[in-house]
C-alpha cells in the first residue's frame, strides 16, 4: 500500500503537461516533440491523450501532436476558449505545413474540426480532416448512413 501511495504522490508532483503538445509527460517536452526525427511541421490535433496513443500505436505517423483536452461542445457549455485553440494557433506562428484534424466523428468532434479549420484557413497552412468510414470487418447492412455516405465521399482509386 506504502508504494502505491508513493507511486501515486511522485506522479502527482512530476507529471505535467508538455509545454509544445500539451500531452502529459514527466519532462517539460514529451518524447515525441523532443525527438529531432519527428516531423516538426505536421501536426495532428487530438482530443485528448488516449488518441495519442491509439496513434503512436500504429507507428505509421512521424509527425507531432496537439493535444487540446476537449471537444467544442455548448450543450455542455464548453466553447472554444476551454480547449487548447489559443497554444495551437501559437504553434502555427512557426514553420508548420500541415494540420491534420483527428478529432472524432461525434458532433463535438465534428463542431471542433469545422472550428478549427476556419481558424487555420486564413493562415494558408494545409488543414486535412483523417477519413472516416466503413471500419474493417464491418458489415454494410449494420453501418448507419453518415458512416456509409462519408466512406462513399472519402473513397480512394485501387
Amino acid at each position: 500500500m506504502e508504494q502505491l501511495a508513493s507511486a501515486i504522490t511522485c506522479a502527482r508532483s512530476n507529471v505535467r503537461y508538455c509545454r509544445e503538445c500539451f500531452t502529459l509527460t514527466d519532462d517539460e517536452v514529451c518524447p515525441i516533440c523532443s525527438n529531432p526525427r519527428r516531423n516538426h511541421k505536421e501536426i495532428m490535433v487530438v482530443e485528448n491523450t488516449r488518441d495519442l496513443a491509439a496513434y503512436e500505436k500504429t507507428g505509421k505517423y512521424e509527425g507531432v501532436y496537439h493535444v487540446l483536452h476537449g471537444a467544442i461542445s455548448p450543450m455542455l457549455g464548453i466553447g472554444p476558449g476551454d480547449i487548447r485553440l489559443k497554444e495551437l494557433m501559437q504553434r502555427l506562428q512557426g514553420d508548420v505545413d500541415e494540420v491534420i484534424i483527428a478529432t472524432n466523428s461525434s458532433l463535438e468532434g465534428e463542431t471542433t474540426a469545422m472550428y478549427i479549420s476556419k481558424l487555420i484557413k486564413p493562415t494558408g497552412i494545409k488543414v486535412t480532416r483523417i477519413a472516416s468510414g466503413v471500419p474493417v470487418g464491418g458489415d454494410l447492412e449494420y453501418i448507419d448512413e453518415v458512416t456509409l455516405l462519408r466512406a462513399l465521399e472519402g473513397r480512394t482509386q485501387l
